[in-house]
């Protein structure tokens, strides 16, 4: 017997395309939650510290996700070649600080001091809302475990941007040491944890080539703050 239409369009389809569709509309009705969120704020601001703190979880929250939404496009767009890296000059500084500036609340509301070390008349090539987004990303997680400080360092060594983030919390786990930038690596389902945020920050840096060097992402744990340290260096 021969197949229905219905069956031959269920055979041909792909299923990573539909899941990225669906992520693509996700990601667009989060970013209309967040635009609201910011307008409810500026209208009417917190009248307590209680509110600030709930208002910050909220967005904290929704920009966590969202951010995890893109990093999912981006990665499906790696996969399927269609992500390119938009190489221009830009001040490291200014970068870094867009993103600190980016989460004020959620430190703030937290209590988290975010210091930068960096040499203002820095300049790099690089993509800046790739680089941008792996750096927002860990700066947000380090929020959601460092106690009360973090600090991004930034250094040239023999031709490569070094740019090192670190905290003062409890270090990275022994499963993400060892293999940091697997799939399945480091998934906790108590604390929330797939490993994407990694995984996307490692195809990022590896995307940024210079005559044949890739960029590279390294973790390690016992930092200037006690802490973990993530650093990432391009070429």
């Amino acid at each position: 017997m021969a197949n229905s239409p219905l069956e031959d369009t269920d055979d041909q389809l792909d299923f990573s395309f539909v899941l990225a569709s669906s992520v693509h509309d996700m990601k667009n009705s989060l970013g209309m939650l967040l635009q609201t969120l910011e307008s409810m704020l500026a209208e009417t601001p917190p009248e307590n510290d209680s509110q600030r703190r709930t208002f910050a979880v909220l967005g904290y929250e929704a920009s966590r996700i969202n951010s995890e939404l893109v990093q999912l496009l981006s990665l499906y767009r790696m996969q399927h070649e269609s992500l390119r890296v938009q190489l221009d000059e830009h001040f490291v500084i200014d970068t870094l600080e867009d993103q600190i500036d980016r989460n004020d609340v959620l430190f703030q509301a937290r209590g988290i001091i975010a210091e930068v070390v960096c040499d203002p008349d820095l300049k790099w090539y690089y993509d800046n809302e790739l680089i941008g987004g792996v750096i927002n990303n860990v700066l947000v997680n380090g929020a959601r475990y460092s106690k009360e400080r973090l600090q991004v360092r930034v250094s040239e060594d023999q031709g490569t941007l070094c740019i090192a983030i670190a905290d003062d919390g409890a270090g990275y786990p022994q499963s993400m040491l060892d293999a940091p930038f697997e799939p399945n690596a480091g998934v906790s389902f108590s604390r929330g944890s797939t490993n994407l945020g990694l995984l996307f920050a490692h195809r990022v840096v590896e995307l940024h080539q210079v005559k044949g060097h890739r960029g590279s992402l390294h973790l390690e744990n016992d930092g200037p703050l006690g802490g973990g340290v993530l650093t990432l260096r391009l070429p």
